[in-house]
Order: C-alpha cells, then structure tokens, then sequence
C-alpha cells in the first residue's frame, strides 16, 4: 500500500499533468476557436485623458477638413474616410504614409478634384480618426484588407476593371504595392511617391533596431513608452518620420506647413495631435515598423507585382495597370527614402522598363509640400498611359 506521502507526491503529479492538458487544449481551441473579445480594437479617443484634450479644442486636423466626411464601423473598427469630386469622374485613391494622417494629402487631393477626378482619401488604422486593432500584426494584409473596406463604404462603385488609380506616399507607397500585387485588374495605375518597402536596413541604427525588435529584454508597455517619447516632435529636431541616423541633416519636417491653405499648421503639430488623440496611433506605428512595409526585409509583394506589370507589358495584356509600369516620384534631398537608391532597386525588383521616374527639388516631405506638382505629374502619366 502507499503511505501518504506517496499519495500526496503521486496527487500533486497528477495534478500537474491536468493543468497542462488543460491548458493546451485550452491555447489549440484558442488558436481555431475566435471569441468576439479576442477581436479587439483600440478607440481612436479611448484612454485620452481631458487635460490632453483641452490644448486641442481646435485640432490642427478637423474632422469636417474636407468634404465628403464619414465615419463607417467595420469589424477591426472605425475608419474615418473622405471622398468629393465629381461623380462621374475617374477614381483615385490616396494612401497616407506613416506618420500623419490623410490630412498631409489634402493638397494633392484637391488639385485632383480641381482637375475633375473623384478622389477618396482615409486615415490608416491607428491614424487620425480611425480605430487601431491590437489583436493584429499591421502588416500588408491588415492594410490591403482596409483598403477594400474603405473602397465597400463608397455609395459609388469603386470595384471592377481598371477602377481607380491608386497613389501612395511614404508608407501608402509600400500599402499601393500590396495592394496592386494581387489587385492588379481593379487598378488603372499606381503612383509611388517616396515609398516605403525598399528602404535599405542599413539605414536602421542600432538604437531604433532595438526599439522596433520584440525582444523581451525590457517589457512592451516601458518600450511602448520609450517609443512614444522617440515620436515626439521637438523644435529644431527631425520629425518620427526621420531616422535618428540623421539628426546631423537640417531637417525640420516636423515644421513643414500641413497644406497651403493650413500655413500656421505644420505636421509637427498634427503629430502631437495624434499622440495625445489618438490612443493606438503609438501601437500602430510600431507594429507596422515590425512589418516588411517600410524596410527592404523581402521583396516577395514588390516580385509579384513584378509579374503582373510583365503581364501587360505582352500581348493580349489583361486589364489593370495599364502599360505595365508604375510612375516612380523621388525627392533630391530624401533622407528617409534615397532617391537613387529607390529608383535602382525599384529597377532591379520591377524591371527597367516598367518604372518611370520624376525626380522633385525638396525632401521626403514632397506629397505635402508640392502635393500640387506631385498631382500633375501623376495626371501627365495617367494620360499618356
């Protein structure tokens, strides 16, 4: 017979065996099995305590700052979108980059409208007004995935063959190319000013590559915090949008004008803004640093892409991307996406003959500052495609 220390030993082991049964039933149900707790989101004013709100009564990016202003819920959460112009004219669709919100693209969208098109333009997940799941990577399929959200939520259609053109800046550049990759047929042409996606990791330095690592070192929450600090505009220093490996560059993205008709408004402002508002903004911002969105990592959208502009450069080419190229924008003095290295690797990755390059005076901040000649020269491409 056993003793009762026996007993008690062989209890205890029992016990234990149960837990961890239980407990990975538990995490393979989890893993197949989604509760709609699970599914969560942070609210664009969730955690946004009343002293950060009152410097901003007046916030530097309105809700109302263009026409056509909605706000539609959707099962990662709310996003916040614009569309105006002409009903009836061709479509074109802007794509934001990674700092600011669709507000740095008023002035291109209006000179779009101006020109008779029908422009959308929308805040990414965790940007401006629009909610920020946090039970999800953003990576290229969350954000292809908003795209048709935000494309269902027209009472126009925006479906079908060679629907819209699409125009992306900065990180919307890198969002175009997903999307385009395996879209090809619904876009009519795709602009890529100063995209992300190809950026080289040799920029990256060590202190951001710490920072954007899930290393368990130090914990997410004091990271998360290291991080917002590091977002934070400062006079006279370069903007989040700016690596730290450029401090030595005078640059003051941070205090370019947010549009012509905002001059008292730089995007510096719409930062803090964002950070006091919005309360995934820091989350999203990370996440999507972690992705393969912003530095050249792979190359596996950008070879797709590759094979569907090859395709209508044959004969009998299927609809989409008309003439198989895309129109490439770069600036001179670009100290996030280098102008020469962007072209020659979108080059070596897409092919010479399906990229077309301009090249503008001014840094990375051209798709806010000239997003007037940034629209000419998307307009003067489309025509002669």
């Amino acid at each position: 017979m056993l003793d009762l220390r026996q007993a008690a030993l062989i209890s205890a082991f029992t016990a234990a065996i149960c837990i961890a049964v239980y407990r990975q039933i538990g995490s393979s149900l989890k893993d197949v099995q989604h509760t709609p707790e699970e599914h969560t989101f942070i609210s664009a004013n969730a955690g946004v305590e009343a002293k950060e709100r009152k410097p901003f009564s007046k916030p530097p990016y309105p809700i109302n700052a263009f026409p056509g202003s909605r706000q539609f819920k959707s099962v990662y959460g709310t996003i916040q979108v614009f569309e105006w112009g002409p009903e009836d004219g061709e479509k074109v669709l802007l794509v934001h980059g990674l700092g600011t919100p669709c507000i740095a693209l008023g002035d291109m969208a209006k000179e779009l409208v101006g020109s008779g098109y029908r422009v959308m333009i929308y805040d990414l997940f965790g940007r401006g007004y629009s909610d920020a799941p946090n039970d999800l990577a953003y990576d290229a399929r969350l954000y292809t995935t908003q795209i048709l959200l935000v494309l269902s939520s027209s009472p126009l259609s925006w479906t079908g063959t060679s629907a819209f053109h699409i125009i992306g800046f900065s990180l919307g550049g890198s969002i175009a190319v997903a999307f385009a990759a395996y879209h090809a047929t619904m876009v009519r042409s795709m602009t890529l000013v100063c995209p992300g996606g190809l950026i080289r990791t040799s920029h990256i330095s060590t202190r951001n590559r710490f920072l954007y690592s899930s290393s368990r070192i130090i914990p997410e929450w004091l990271r998360l915090k290291l991080f917002r600090d590091s977002l934070e505009p400062r006079n006279g220093a370069p903007c989040a949008d700016v690596p730290e490996e450029y401090d030595e560059v005078d640059w003051n993205f941070d205090e370019v004008p947010i549009a012509v008709d905002r001059p008292d408004i730089s995007i510096g402002d719409v930062i803090r803004w964002q950070l006091a508002a919005n309360a995934g903004f820091v989350h999203s911002y990370l996440s999507t640093l972690r992705s393969a969105l912003v530095y050249r990592r792979h190359d596996t959208t950008w070879k797709v892409l590759a094979d569907e502009l090859a395709y209508r450069r044959a004969m009998d080419a299927p609809p989409g991307l008309g003439g198989g190229k895309v129109c490439l924008i770069v600036a001179q003095k670009d100290a996030i996406v280098v102008g020469d290295e962007c072209e020659q690797d979108a080059m070596e990755i897409l092919g010479m003959e399906a990229v077309e390059t301009y090249v503008l005076s001014g840094g990375h901040e051209i798709a806010i500052s000239r997003g007037k000649d940034v629209a000419l020269m998307a307009i003067e491409f489309w025509n002669r495609r």
